[in-house]
This record gives structure tokens, sequence and C-alpha cells, in this order.
């Protein structure tokens, strides 16, 4: 399926991570999901019903990594997976969650983990 709807750069506050001042005081994440799946019935008729209501699922990711806790982000990935996945429609999702401000004591630009899960 190369049908692909793109999210990037959701902004949630969480409280993941293993050390316990991560736990405690949390910490921007960013996620970025593909959703694989078909759309040409939505760019025929023009129907937001025969797709993912793009805004609708920017929330709910957001509310599922603020509102659940993990020690880790693959664990965040792959319960945002799951999320994108409960639409029967969709074939398959990549999941990148980036962890900007992670506790690396060498000079970094970015930690992310990516996970991809089909039906």
């Amino acid at each position: 399926m190369t049908d692909c709807i793109r999210l990037r750069g959701i902004e949630v506050f969480a409280y993941h991570g293993v050390l316990a001042d991560e736990q405690k005081h949390g910490q921007i994440f960013v996620v970025d999901v593909d959703v694989f799946m078909d759309l040409s019935r939505a760019a025929a008729t023009d129907d937001l019903a025969a797709t993912v209501h793009y805004g609708d699922l920017a929330q709910a990711i957001h509310d599922r990594v603020a509102g659940e806790r993990w020690n880790l982000i693959e664990r965040v990935a792959g319960r945002v997976a799951d999320l994108v996945l409960e639409d029967e429609r969709v074939h398959s999702v990549t999941v990148t969650v980036h962890k900007p401000s992670a506790p690396i004591i060498v000079p970094f630009s970015d930690v992310a983990v990516a996970v991809k899960r089909s039906r």
C-alpha cells in the first residue's frame, strides 16, 4: 500500500522514562506517524468518512502519550501503533517517537525510536 497520511511533530508533554527525574518532572516528546491505507475512495469522493480524520487521530495520539506512563519510548511507539491500527481500514503504520531532551551526557540533536506494524 503506497497511500499514506503523514502526521509530523505531534508535541506531547509526558512522564516517560527510566530515571526517577524523568518520571517526576516529565519532558516533551515528539511523535511522527505514517498511516498506510487505501485513499482512492477519499480521493474520488471527497468524503471525509472515506479516510482517517487526521485531526482526530492527532488528538487521540496526544491523549494516549500524555495519559499513560511507561519507562521506554519503544513502549510509547508500540502503544501509538496499536491505537492507529484500531481503525480496520489501516493496513500498516510507522510510528517514530523522538525524545529531544533525553538524559544523554554527550551532545546530540535527537534520539528516536521507530516501529512498523501491520495487519
